[in-house]
């Protein structure tokens, strides 16, 4: 689509939205950017502009003038694509697109495009890293906080993009088509967005649905909705396991990794020699190694990478050890799926932290994973009754509800015995008591590390 000249509605004032005005200054398109929060001043969205960006900007409510001028909608990650304000351009046949496209259509370059509930941060850092150690010029973008629109307005055919992409980025794709593609996995999660599993399925998906057989998506056979649809995936499959031999494609046999070609296996490195713990990390580490390899990296290569490459933060991120007990902030547990993965990579008694701002999230699965482990489970914010009703139903007993993050750390410090671990792994969003969950996650780090050691 050439911009030129076009009227652009960008909906949204953050990040994203801001990349998207600089993107189409680029294109020479004419920005308008909307953000109706009416508690929004114009002159403080325009003085997040870089100087000399040309947009126009509205607060509030968009005057049926400016509707009726619009050529494409570009949506930032939060808006709902189901609006009643969104679908009344999608009537009149206006595009809708989000920050993905709007970067796919002015980038240059090789992009590999990496979804799924879980992992999505730790795989893109990682092919990140894998693919620096290789090549010269590469962007890691996305959902990982960096927006895809501002370096794609520099990339060249020499460039390698690697983007971590949400499954609200993922509706509006219409012409994306990655070299790679992975799809980490698929459990219940932002169901308040997308209504039912089939819809967040459908838009995790949409990461390759542009590609062909000339192409690579990366799946996990471990999960039923990847393994599922990689009999009608379009691109070339690679498949990893954490729980079964492979005859093709890259598997976890004890605490071996080994990549299998027509029935031949090779191991490549054991789990212990590298930084990253919990299985969940190796299931990341496998679909790394695929889609490096996908992308022409030596293994020797790759595996120099994963051997020094640190947890990402917030995700079953090691903190301090303070008077005996180890504390693990992994903040970026949003969702149940991701809590589990945090609490089975503790090897010795916890005192968990959960609960936040409710996304309709089912917590039994997550209650069962404690296995026994949980000696204390302290619980904020929106969904602390449920979760503990939940809780109780299996059989835990010591509960705490705090009002305050600072009351739930205070609790963790008093029942915490030298030997045990102090988990964050909310298991929830951290909307309603934080910003986001590296704010939260920042918070229990300072209050860890000012701990004094007796």
């Amino acid at each position: 689509m050439d911009l030129q000249g076009k009227k652009v509605l960008v909906v949204g004032s953050g990040i994203s939205g801001m990349g998207a005005v600089e993107a189409l200054n680029h294109a020479k398109a004419e920005p308008i950017l909307f953000d109706e929060n009416e508690k929004l001043q114009a002159e403080d969205v325009r003085a997040k502009l870089k100087p000399g960006l040309r947009a126009e900007i509205v607060i509030g409510s968009l005057p049926e003038e400016i509707k009726q001028s619009v050529d494409l909608v570009v949506l930032s990650p939060g808006v709902p694509t189901d609006t009643a304000f969104v679908e009344s351009f999608r009537k009149r046949g206006v595009k809708i697109w989000g920050e993905i496209e709007l970067a796919y259509e002015i980038g240059k370059g090789t992009v590999i495009g990496i979804t799924g509930t879980n992992g999505k941060t730790t795989t893109t850092s990682l092919v990140g890293a894998i693919m620096a150690a290789h090549y010269q010029d590469v962007d890691v973008v996305g959902n990982i906080g960096n927006p895809y629109t501002l370096t794609a307005l520099d990339s060249t055919e020499e460039t390698v993009t690697v983007a971590e992409i949400s499954s609200f980025q993922l509706e509006t794709v219409e012409r994306f088509r990655p070299k790679v593609s992975a799809i980490l996995n698929i459990t219940p999660d932002h169901l308040n967005r997308h209504h039912t599993m089939e819809n967040y399925a459908a838009a995790k998906e949409a990461v390759c649905k542009n590609q062909t057989k000339e192409e690579t998506c990366v799946l996990n056979y471990e999960n039923s909705y990847t393994r599922d649809f990689g009999e009608q995936c379009p691109a070339q499959v690679v498949w990893f396991s954490s729980a079964r031999r492979l005859e093709d494609g890259f598997y976890l046999d004890g605490e071996e990794i080994y990549r299998a070609k027509k029935g031949v296996s090779e191991r490549l490195m054991n789990i212990h020699d590298m930084k990253l713990v919990g299985l969940c990390n190796v299931e990341n580490v496998m679909a790394a190694m695929a889609v490096a390899t996908a992308c022409g990296v030596p293994m020797e290569e790759i595996l120099s990478v994963i051997r020094t490459f640190a947890p990402v933060e917030h995700r079953i991120e090691f903190v301090a050890t303070k008077r005996g007990v180890d504390y693990y902030n992994d903040s970026k547990g949003t969702n149940p799926d991701a809590a589990i993965q945090g609490i089975k990579a503790m090897d010795r008694p916890t005192v968990l932290i959960g609960g936040g701002y409710d996304k309709q999230s089912e917590y039994d699965e997550w209650i069962e994973a404690f296995d026994g482990k949980v000696k204390c489970l302290v619980l904020i914010g929106q969904t602390r009754e449920k979760i503990a009703d939940c809780a109780r139903r299996h059989g835990v007993e010591n509960i705490v509800l705090a009002d305050t993050f600072e009351e739930a750390f205070s609790v963790c410090v008093e029942q915490a015995e030298p030997g045990d671990a102090v988990l964050l792994s909310p298991a929830c969003a951290s909307w309603g008591m934080f910003p986001n969950y590296e704010v939260r996650g920042q918070m229990f780090k300072e209050m860890v590390n000012q701990m004094e050691e007796n």
